[in-house]
């Protein structure tokens, strides 16, 4: 029995520490187990090198993603603003205006004065005057300090500042204007400075890439690109108009600013802009390089702006006026309304009819771009004026004369005898011209023949252009100095073929065509 329970407990001690024994064997594989996926422990496997990071790709540079400009050789617009931006001011022009603080208020009131006293009075009255402030731009165009904007942004101030794009500040000498063109010469005491240098406007094209320059809003030195999208526009703002039209983003302040070409080189002067909004809406338009040069080159030189003066009328050549004076089909030109007398024109022979299709060696397509061109030229230069008479083409020699200051203008009721011909002139109601009609009107006392003093509403005449007022000196080239010599000729038209009319508004003459 001993042996037995000596055997037994052997036994069962054996068992007591063989089950912790094995359950702590257990116990590590599986700790080894879970550590070595959580990677808290090394393992068998060879652990992965991390993967090397790669270093940045280098950023290209500015020349490496943009493609060259057309005509600019490796040129970048990178490089174009780097070399425009410096010679592109900001302009300041402050007014000094009356103030409207307190106008009209009991504190004007003579009996508060006494009432109150007059110390204490002034404690609430206004200045006597107010400031308006003026943002524009300017193109520095030569390195001892002149400057090119336009007139609006200068015109009337009373002080002119410019800060550079260095943030240097100078006051401004004002040198000249010319409303005419709105062109502004500025001087500012400075040597060394950067300049754009000028191209020439005459060879640019519709197309071209360009970008413009200044200071929109206050925000300095904003570059925009765009293309050229018109030259030799009219717009109304100005006089003598040549506009480029661009549709890089121009906008208030831009006014003076720069339109520089891929070669950085200065083709206009921004100026205006067409807006419903008061923002840009991808029509700008800037005064010619070539214009603005000249224009710049007489206000330093004289003060002012001396143009050149041929002394005629003139009007946009329409096919129907085409075929009126035997002129090829496709022939570009100007029409000759008038010639004004002691002119140069009329001293060499000038014509109504004559069609000008040259001046100076260059042809002429527009009413504005012979006007600008004459403006333009020296004042006793002798040039050649190619036109055409008669169908057939002639040259004629003058010497341009100045322009007078106070071109003539015919300056405008009723009382005369009325007739109405039959055919197209059937809805123009003529009156023989005297004293009463040529106040109304504002023509001259000195004018004679018929004048037209009613256009029927929706009529032929009235759809092409004839008005109220309007002075007839011609009917189909014939003269029609009286009512009588009107009737005669209006009795014998034809019904059904076109009416050639001559007549003079507001100073000007000018050719019409009816057409039936």
């Amino acid at each position: 029995m001993d042996d037995f329970r000596i055997s037994t407990g052997e036994q069962g001690s054996r068992r007591s520490w063989i089950l912790p024994l094995l359950l702590l064997i257990v116990g590590v594989l599986v700790g080894v187990i879970v550590s070595s996926d959580l990677g808290w422990l090394p393992t068998g496997h060879a652990v992965p090198e991390p993967l090397p990071v790669p270093a940045p790709a280098a950023r290209p540079v500015a020349t490496a993603v943009q493609p060259s400009l057309p005509g600019a050789g490796a040129q970048s617009f990178v490089d174009v603003a780097k070399a425009v931006k410096p010679a592109v001011v900001n302009i300041f022009a402050t007014r000094n205006g009356p103030s409207e603080g307190t106008q009209g208020t009991p504190f004007d009131d003579p009996f508060f004065r006494r009432f109150f006293g007059e110390e204490w009075m002034k404690r609430f009255e206004a200045p006597k005057e107010r400031k308006e402030r003026g943002l524009g731009s300017g193109v520095i165009v030569d390195p001892n300090g002149l400057i090119i904007t336009n007139n609006h942004v200068v015109n009337k101030a009373d002080e002119i500042k410019v800060f550079l794009s260095d943030k240097r500040e100078f006051k401004a000498k004002l040198v000249g204007t010319d409303a005419k063109t709105d062109v502004a010469v500025l001087k500012i005491e400075a040597s060394g400075l950067p300049t754009a240098t000028w191209a020439d406007s005459d060879r640019l094209e519709v197309g071209e890439f360009v970008l413009a320059v200044g200071n929109p809003f206050g925000l300095t030195q904003t570059v925009t690109l765009g293309i050229v999208s018109a030259l030799g526009r009219s717009a109304g703002i100005a006089e003598y108009e040549d506009f480029i039209q661009t549709d890089a983003a121009i906008n208030p302040g831009n006014s003076g600013g720069a339109l520089v070409n891929v070669r950085g080189e200065l083709v206009g002067i921004n100026t205006a802009i067409y807006s419903q909004s008061g923002g840009n809406m991808g029509i700008g338009f800037a005064v010619p390089s070539n214009m603005a040069h000249s224009i710049m080159e007489q206000l330093v030189q004289h003060g002012k702006v001396v143009r050149g003066w041929l002394g005629v009328s003139i009007q946009e050549l329409t096919p129907e006026l085409s075929s009126q004076f035997g002129v090829p089909k496709d022939t570009k030109g100007v029409l000759v309304s008038d010639v004004m007398d002691d002119s140069p024109a009329k001293k060499v022979g000038f014509e109504r009819g004559d069609v000008i299709i040259e001046y100076d060696g260059k042809p002429m397509d527009s009413p504005a771009h012979l006007r600008n061109a004459v403006a333009q030229t020296f004042v006793g230069k002798k040039v050649t004026v190619k036109i055409i008479r008669e169908k057939k083409a002639k040259s004629i020699d003058l010497t341009i004369a100045e322009q007078p200051k106070n071109l003539a203008q015919a300056a405008a009721e009723d009382n005369g005898e009325s007739v109405a011909p039959a055919g197209l002139l059937a809805d123009i109601e003529v009156k023989e011209l005297n004293n009463d009609l040529a106040g109304r009107y504002g023509l001259k006392s000195s004018d004679h023949g018929v004048v037209v003093a009613r256009v029927k509403s929706g009529s032929p005449a009235e759809e092409a252009g004839v008005r109220e007022g309007d002075l007839v000196l011609e009917v189909n080239r014939k003269p029609v100095g009286t009512l009588k010599a009107y009737e005669r000729v209006a009795a014998s038209l034809p019904k059904d073929q076109a009416v050639l009319l001559l007549l003079r508004r507001q100073g000007r003459a000018i050719y019409l065509t009816l057409r039936p």
